[in-house]
């Protein structure tokens, strides 16, 4: 696993254009921490500071700031669509394999270092989320801390299956500009069956089946914090309720897809004529 890891990262750390990218959607989200600097000029009458208003504290802090993070993440799938475009645009591909890597090995370098990267930018939200609630939070006990941090988990999942989404996109395209095109073809497609069956039967079912589907049951892994965090500030307004929680079933069916993107590329450059 090691050497395969090792192999990838000198080719994107070679590569100018790949470590920009990694470099800034590695910076991005710490823009989390200006946004809980923030102060807004109220027509000159107050100034709010979001800081001030509690929506840092323990433990809504780490569904916040997974879910702000999780939007900067098209700036490491240009470098996954890229890791592939590269290799056939260079033929680095046909070398690797005339070298004695195998087919098998040659995903597996590029799945590990999905995984890789998505681990290093969820500690770092992990450390950006604690060194806020720290800062801003009014609690402070262990148990309210760690309270929520399985929005960490769903973080990483989330990552890993998107990423591992964009892989196959680039495999079956062999171009960066027409696999990123395909997430967007893929997002109106699921949009489409989802107004289909709204129109043929009813929403609420459309709702259940699209959360089957492979962006919309990655956005889901974490849901919007907005609405939970009305609900502190009017704990009346039953209306607001809503289910935010990171679910077992959640993690299952993006795992299923991660596992299935995988497969789907081998299976495209164990079939293809190099």
């Amino acid at each position: 696993m090691f050497r395969l890891l090792n192999l990838e990262l000198q080719k994107l750390l070679l590569n100018r254009t790949s470590t920009i990218l990694i470099f800034i959607s590695f910076i991005l989200p710490f823009f989390v921490i200006l946004l809980s600097s923030l102060k807004i000029n109220v027509f000159g009458f107050f100034t709010l500071e979001l800081g001030e208003l509690g929506i840092f504290n323990f433990p809504i802090i780490w569904h916040l700031t997974t879910f702000f993070a999780s939007q900067f993440k098209f700036f490491f799938a240009i470098v996954v669509v890229s890791m592939i475009g590269n290799e056939y645009s260079n033929k680095t591909i046909k070398q690797n394999l005339i070298d004695g890597l195998s087919k098998k090995e040659f995903i597996l370098s590029k799945f590990y270092t999905i995984v890789f990267f998505s681990l290093i930018s969820t500690l770092l939200i992990g450390l950006i989320s604690l060194c806020i609630g720290w800062y801003y939070s009014s609690y402070n006990e262990l148990g309210i801390i760690i309270q929520d941090t399985q929005f960490l988990l769903g973080y990483l999942i989330k990552l890993i299956g998107f990423f591992s989404l964009c892989l196959f996109f680039g495999m079956l395209v062999k171009r960066s500009a027409f696999a990123l095109a395909f997430l967007f073809i893929l997002f109106i497609l699921e949009w489409i069956i989802f107004g289909i069956i709204s129109w043929k039967v009813n929403t609420d079912i459309a709702e259940k089946i699209q959360n089957y589907f492979p962006l919309k049951s990655m956005y889901k892994l974490i849901d919007q914090p907005f609405q939970r965090i009305a609900m502190t500030k009017f704990p009346d307004k039953t209306n607001l309720g809503y289910d935010y929680a990171v679910h077992w079933y959640e993690i299952g069916i993006v795992l299923g897809w991660t596992a299935l993107f995988i497969f789907l590329s081998y299976r495209l450059l164990k079939k293809r004529d190099l």
